[in-house]
């Protein structure tokens, strides 16, 4: 899962064994819950504790020597614990990661002096002098809590995903394959702003990736991804062997540039290059890259790849990419959402159809518009994301929130699903004020307080969650 620095501090005055046991209980419970743990041993300072300014020494040293390998760093207050030397021990290792304080409850019938903790009043000195130095930090959901309790459980599974959606971005690497599609000026972003924040974007123009499919000769490769199309949906009947084929070459050969180029996610021209120079639609190649967790916007929509790997990352669910598209009936919270589609195949809640493109296939024409998946998104909880690059004010900025995908009739075609969010037409008049792209990334899992806390806290993005 994750690997932690654990720092576990102590007031002199307050009893040994509150740290000595926290200590135990905490290493145990990571252990158990899956995670690594980096932390002073009982050898090097007393209990394993950082109090003393030596001591603080010591932690940012060891700290800093695995900085590569923390994810995060938890803050276990046994006691009041001693602020100066937490904040120092912070300050000094240089850690650029998340932060969890949890401090220990009190129990009402402990407090005298042998076994007093205090912690809810430690807890705000030590955030105190962390604001102070400017160093952010993640709170549990309760001000103090038993490390022994699924409520704590709960916060580490939750903090451990706020961990990995900020590790990912700070070193991201997105592909943009082919250039933008020219009527859509919604999708312009900033690199800049983006490497700003630690995401890098790779170009690459869609000719180098037919050139590459031209070099192709492993036939045993061709003929295991032409196995596993079959395999991965239904292809409609009187789709021939040659254009299975071409979608495996097409595949193979994004797989291979993504490979060699260690791109994490991609945002890809899909029509009408791909379908004009060489006969295919992309849809495939997307939707099988997500699945197997290397995020796929379509139409060259790289903020779109950046929204959908921060939901993988929140939530471990390969998320969708859809339009904002139609309203329900005369359901005030309840649209229409559609592509043509690049959906992951876990996304459906059936085996998907792998057809022709339909919208696009009447201009394109049917020859050169295979490789759609078509299907009704399965009913379940979601969290949608949109992060947009705000470049006439110099910001990254997202929305998100949580809502629902329904079974409710839907007589359309395409990769269809039927949305159901609170105060919809709210959600729609701060997008269009705000200047949003009519796209959207959802996940079929609930991660809203992740995502909001990872971007907003630990990023530094303008986040908008709507209610």
């Amino acid at each position: 899962m994750a690997t932690f620095g654990v720092l576990i501090s102590n007031r002199s005055f307050f009893p040994d064994h509150l740290v000595l046991t926290a200590r135990e209980k905490l290493l145990a419970c990571l252990e158990k819950w899956g995670h690594e743990v980096i932390t002073l041993t009982p050898e090097e300072t007393n209990m394993g504790e950082t109090m003393t300014y030596d001591e603080a020494v010591k932690c940012a040293e060891l700290f800093r020597r695995n900085a590569d390998r923390i994810d995060g760093v938890i803050i276990c207050l046994p006691n009041f614990g001693e602020e100066a030397g937490i904040a120092d021990a912070i300050r000094m290792s240089r850690l650029d990661c998340p932060i969890l304080i949890q401090a220990c409850d009190d129990d009402f019938d402990k407090l005298q002096l042998e076994n007093r903790r205090d912690a809810f009043c430690g807890k705000l000195s030590l955030c105190n002098n962390l604001y102070q130095y400017g160093i952010k930090y993640t709170l549990t959901s309760r001000h103090t809590c038993a490390i022994e309790s699924e409520e704590f459980a709960a916060d580490v599974e939750r903090f451990a995903h706020i961990c990995a959606v900020v590790k990912k971005l700070r070193s991201a690497r997105i592909a943009q394959l082919g250039a933008r599609v020219m009527p859509f000026r919604t999708v312009r972003y900033s690199e800049k702003l983006l490497q700003a924040s630690g995401i890098t974007v790779e170009t690459e123009d869609m000719s180098e990736i037919f050139a590459d499919i031209d070099e192709l000769q492993d036939e045993a490769a061709i003929e295991a991804k032409m196995a596993e199309i079959r395999a991965y949906g239904n292809i409609v009947p009187g789709i021939a062997d040659e254009k299975v084929r071409r979608q495996a070459k097409l595949i193979l050969a994004i797989d291979q540039w993504m490979e060699a180029h260690h791109c994490d996610a991609s945002a890809i021209q899909c029509w009408d290059s791909v379908e004009a120079n060489y006969g295919c639609a992309a849809c495939l190649a997307m939707s099988m890259m997500s699945q197997r967790g290397l995020p796929a916007a379509c139409e060259t929509d790289v903020m779109g790849a950046v929204s959908m790997l921060a939901l993988l990352n929140a939530g471990d669910v390969p998320p969708v990419y859809q339009d904002w598209n139609n309203n329900y009936k005369n359901e005030p919270d309840k649209c229409i959402n559609v592509h043509c589609s690049n959906y992951p195949a876990c996304a459906f809640e059936a085996k998907p159809e792998i057809g022709n493109l339909d919208i696009l296939a009447t201009t394109l024409g049917t020859d050169v518009s295979f490789g759609a998946l078509k299907g009704r998104v399965r009913p379940s909880g979601m969290t949608y994301l949109k992060v947009s690059t705000d470049d006439r004010r110099g910001v990254i900025k997202c929305y998100l929130g949580e809502g629902k995908f329904t079974d409710d009739p839907l007589p359309t075609f395409g990769g269809v699903a039927v949305c159901e969010v609170p105060d919809l037409n709210g959600l729609m008049r701060h997008l269009t004020k705000n200047g949003y792209e009519h796209h959207v990334a959802i996940a079929q899992t609930l991660c809203a307080d992740v995502l909001e806390e990872a971007l907003g806290n630990y990023m530094g993005w303008e986040v908008y969650r709507h209610s």
